[in-house]
């Protein structure tokens, strides 16, 4: 088996090496634009091999599209970071550009493939690959809640003073800081709801702090997040690869689910082989309706700076 990460930057890199140690292909490849670049990242990342005792091999390569030929998953990083005061939305311009001509490059050789869409703005980015790929919608996969529901455990976790794996939660919605819906009234701490343990005012704060989750890190790093964001791409790849049936919050495209007709958000989906198989139900209440149906809004005006 065969993966492919277009963008060989912090992100794409987190992927494949997190792709590497879990063993999900034989063959990983990192392809980047930039001379030498995607070659430097994959022998660092194959002098690993000994060290983490994996046995995926690492292929860099500098634009040849080739070298992809027969991935089963294709995962699409490429475009510019979001710098400290840049907004996902304002790199729409540029981004879109590159995750469109990516997509036809790597349909080329691999029309099987099932992408996951990485780069940002990520709901409109996904929503332009459904759009341009012509491929089942199905196959076609925003990975933005995956991260966002991670950081929003994490930040329950701070809050009970517990340990992050004991904390169930999901973030629905747009992959944006104004446009994410943490669901505070579904979180849980060993199967029993949070709001046995949290104040309104502190669950409205963890949603708060989750929402500017990579805003944040922006902020600190002066450049976007990259171990999050290539673990959850990665666990995105391996309940494809590994036909978990696993259910995961993802951009997807909408036909009516949740209220919202052709747009990708961010909605718990069942995700094996076949990329994500049925989308769940979790039966929103009237006012987090609304705030999806707000989400949604401000995503359908990002969409329509598309040139489609």
């Amino acid at each position: 088996m065969k993966i492919s990460v277009i963008g060989a930057g912090n992100v794409g890199a987190s992927v494949a090496e997190y792709a590497a140690m879990k063993e999900l292909a034989d063959e990983i490849v990192l392809l980047d634009i930039k001379e030498g670049f995607a070659e430097g990242k994959a022998m660092d990342l194959n002098q690993c091999a000994t060290l983490n005792g994996f046995n995926s091999r690492v292929i860099g390569s500098t634009n040849d599209y080739s070298k992809t030929a027969g991935s089963s998953v294709v995962v699409i990083t490429s475009g510019i970071p979001r710098k400290p005061g840049m907004t996902r939305e304002e790199l729409i311009g540029t981004n879109a550009g590159i995750v469109k001509s990516v997509t036809e490059n790597v349909l080329k050789h691999s029309p099987d493939a099932i992408l996951v869409v990485i780069s940002n703005p990520m709901d409109t980015m996904t929503y332009l690959a459904v759009k341009t790929s012509g491929l089942p919608k199905h196959r076609v996969i925003g990975m933005g809640g995956i991260l966002d529901s991670a950081r929003f455990k994490y930040r329950l976790s701070e809050a009970l003073n517990c340990n992050p794996n004991d904390v169930q939660g999901v973030v629905i919605a747009g992959h944006g800081d104004a446009t994410m819906l943490p669901l505070t009234r579904l979180a849980q701490k060993n199967s029993s709801p949070v709001s046995n343990y949290l104040s309104e005012d502190e669950m409205k704060k963890v949603a708060e702090e989750t929402m500017v989750g990579g805003k944040t890190l922006t902020g600190l790093l002066g450049t976007s997040a990259w171990y999050a964001p290539g673990a959850a791409g990665a666990a995105l790849v391996e309940a494809i690869v590994r036909d978990q049936k696993k259910v995961m919050p993802c951009s997807v495209y909408l036909e009516g689910e949740y209220g919202q007709n052709d747009l990708c958000q961010g909605v718990p989906v069942v995700i094996g082989r076949n990329g994500w198989e049925e989308i769940i139900d979790y039966k929103l209440n009237d006012e987090e309706q609304a705030l999806f149906d707000k989400s949604a809004e401000a995503v359908r005006n990002m969409n329509n700076a598309l040139e489609l």
